[in-house]
């Protein structure tokens, strides 16, 4: 009679759940065990998306759906071939859980709520019989006659044959420290490579500027570029009392978030806010634009802009919003085209969005096979989720890693004790 194989799963986040579940259902033979560290289980799942829980996104072009990653790209591209938004919709449809598409392609329950999606997940460990260990840290793992040994608190011990890391991203590169005995006696040095973690998906801080004095004020469509770099995003702009926040900014932290943290989060940006526009085209319109004008300048809006920010753009430029734009100098309708166009300041500081805490960072990707998600060194180790060196822009695509990692792991789990 064969032995019955034990699989050990370190997170009780989204990556670890689907892991342990999918390998549940594909060897219902093998016991499985979660290890999470604090008395929460799915607590990102359950705050994500304002309590919504933003599961995918609807984007089914595996080219398109990769370029939402600023770190894994090409690791995902090759991975979602296996498992990607559609199988996702599929898999919890299976169960009971239909999702809806909003206008900007995320995905969530139909209930709109993310209750939905954590009661599913623990139901399904419940009925699978996983066991599920919480204030369970894990303090070391060591490798013995090709077992894993895991150290918890006060000592304990549990062995694996195989094992999934699936803990999350971590923000200090310290935190990743008790994975590093799982290599002592490998001779290569670099079995495990981490990338340093820094932030991802943050708004930027821009204090005491007089543009805070628009807070609530939602731009539609911007293009926000770093000053001095070629990283630009296009998208909604929100300003707000702290400085500039939404989707445009929200990408550009995610694609520029090893630049900004070298540059210690104090930098120039330039906002183009009638991205139609560059400097160039618009000053060879401007005299259709303004021609034949009879209302005062700050009556006649021709860009559509909210109220507030023509108005604060006007006073930005000099230019007095009860003149006519005859009367105005040429100079000063050249510093609005400028301001229009390119608007330039600085942020000094960043504050992470809301609860959407990335890192980019983590175990680096060329030591996991992608079609497994197995260490290329270390037979039977794998990795799931955040902890890898992954991470996406707000929209789903941090979840679909997760979905994705977790369900390639499981799969390539069960077929290894199976053969």
């Amino acid at each position: 009679m064969a032995t019955k194989k034990r699989l050990i799963v370190i997170g009780g986040g989204a990556a670890g759940f689907f892991t342990a579940i999918n390998a549940a259902v594909f060897d219902p033979s093998m016991e499985i065990i979660i290890l999470e560290k604090s008395d929460k289980l799915l607590s990102k799942v359950k705050i994500s998306g304002g309590g919504r829980c933003n599961v995918t996104h609807h984007c089914f072009d595996i080219v398109e759906l990769s370029k939402k990653y600023p770190r894994g790209a090409a690791f995902l591209k090759k991975a979602f071939h296996l498992f990607n938004p559609k199988d996702t919709i599929n898999w919890f449809a299976k169960y009971g859980v239909a999702l809806h598409t909003e206008a900007d392609g995320r995905m969530f329950p139909v209930t709109n709520n993310s209750q939905t999606i954590v009661d599913c997940l623990l139901q399904l460990a419940q009925q699978h019989h996983i066991t599920i260990k919480t204030l369970a840290p894990v303090l070391s793992v060591t490798i013995a006659e090709k077992q894993f040994i895991l150290t918890l608190k006060q000592s304990e011990t549990i062995t694996a044959d195989f094992l999934c890391i699936a803990s999350g991203g971590y923000p200090k590169m310290e935190m990743f420290h008790w994975l590093y005995p799982i290599f002592n006696g490998i001779p290569d040095k670099e079995a495990i490579a981490i990338k340093n973690p820094v932030p991802s998906l943050f708004t930027f801080n821009m204090p005491r500027h007089p543009i805070t004095e628009l807070m609530g004020i939602a731009v539609p469509n911007t293009i926000v570029k770093i000053k001095g770099t070629k990283i630009v995003q296009q998208g909604p702009v929100l300003i707000t009392h702290w400085g500039l926040s939404g989707p445009a900014i929200l990408k550009l932290s995610a694609f520029a978030a090893l630049e900004l943290h070298a540059k210690q989060y104090q930098f120039g940006i330039q906002v183009n806010w009638v991205p139609a526009y560059n400097e160039t085209s618009l000053s060879l319109d401007w005299k259709n634009i303004t021609a034949g004008i009879q209302q005062q300048v700050a009556n006649h809006n021709p860009f559509h802009l909210p109220v507030r920010l023509w108005d604060f753009l006007l006073e930005s430029s000099k230019i007095d919003g009860g003149k006519k734009w005859t009367d105005i100098p040429k100079e000063k309708q050249n510093l609005l085209l400028k301001n229009l166009t390119n608007f330039e300041a600085e942020v000094k500081g960043k504050t992470t969005f809301k609860e959407e805490f990335v890192t980019s960072g983590g175990v680096e990707l060329q030591q996991i096979d992608h079609l497994t998600m197995q260490h290329k060194k270390i037979p039977h180790l794998f990795f799931a989720g955040e902890v890898l060196n992954i991470d996406g822009i707000t929209g789903g695509f941090n979840f679909q890693n997760a979905w994705t990692t977790g369900y390639i792991a499981a799969k390539a789990i069960t077929t290894a004790a199976n053969v």
